[in-house]
């Protein structure tokens, strides 16, 4: 991962780590679907690279996934009482649109992008759910397997498996695991984001949670008055969220820090790129 995207815009994987250093934790990370392998430590759950949606066929091993991911759950329900489950996939709010769409939800989701590409993913979600008609499929696994992503599947096996208190620190994408949570029966877990996915207003964030059942914290980082050029692109509405960027932020303020102290992390980290 890159600290800063072409534009100068840090990563949220940038903000993420910065509020690791300060809460003296380390992520547990989980790979699923990957080509290449991360150079760190991690959990590899194996399985191919999510296939084009309108395919028809985009997660085969969707259901492996899911109960490899329900295996991770249980583990850490011995030696942990809360998780703070974050995401990062490319291409995720397509998909997660195309889910989200075929389990019955009116939803929009955001974008990385300034201006979201509203049109382009409509398009993708038309052909994907008209495959899952055409098909007949209502198992909610097996929608996930024909339309979804890698993620998916493994965040709602992990929400199944694990007993204590489950937070998804993401935004559009992990209201997709929590449809596909609901879909299975269990309890939908709360959803944690950052104010620039909240307020988005080419998405439907806060009704598709309510739709769901998902409770919902947000942070606002007030990345327009930090006094960097990159971080206020967030507020102009690029990047917004993603791996767990907003999940580390709350995580830090449950654990005590204040506004000022996590502003001031992540200044100084995104500092030392400079």
């Amino acid at each position: 991962m890159t600290p800063n995207t072409p534009t100068g815009c840090p990563t949220p994987a940038l903000l993420t780590l910065s509020m690791m250093d300060l809460i003296g934790m380390k992520p547990l990370l989980i790979s699923a679907g990957l080509k290449h392998q991360p150079a760190v430590p991690h959990i590899a759950l194996g399985g191919e690279m999510g296939g084009d949606p309108r395919d028809g066929n985009a997660v085969p091993h969707a259901r492996d996934l899911f109960e490899k991911g329900r295996w991770i759950g249980e583990f850490l329900s011995q030696s942990h009482d809360m998780l703070v489950l974050g995401e990062c996939l490319p291409g995720g709010t397509t998909t997660a649109l195309c889910v989200l769409r075929a389990l019955g939800y009116r939803a929009k989701v955001s974008s990385c992008l300034k201006e979201n590409p509203v049109a382009l993913k409509e398009t993708f979600a038309e052909a994907a759910v008209a495959k899952v008609r055409e098909a007949g499929v209502t198992d909610p696994l097996d929608i996930v397997s024909m339309i979804g992503d890698p993620m998916i599947p493994v965040a709602a096996g992990i929400a199944e498996g694990f007993r204590g208190k489950l937070f998804l620190a993401g935004g559009t994408q992990m209201l997709a695991a929590a449809a596909l949570i609901q879909a299975l029966g269990n309890i939908v877990p709360d959803v944690v984001t950052t104010a620039y996915v909240y307020n988005d207003e080419t998405a439907t964030f806060r009704e598709t949670a309510a739709a769901v059942g998902a409770d919902v914290y947000y942070v606002d980082p007030g990345f327009e008055s930090l006094g960097h050029a990159g971080f206020a692109r967030y507020a102009e509405g690029e990047l917004k969220e993603g791996t767990g960027a907003g999940g580390a932020m709350f995580l830090a303020g449950v654990l005590g820090f204040t506004p000022e102290e996590i502003r001031s992390a992540i200044r100084e980290h995104a500092d030392r790129y400079q």
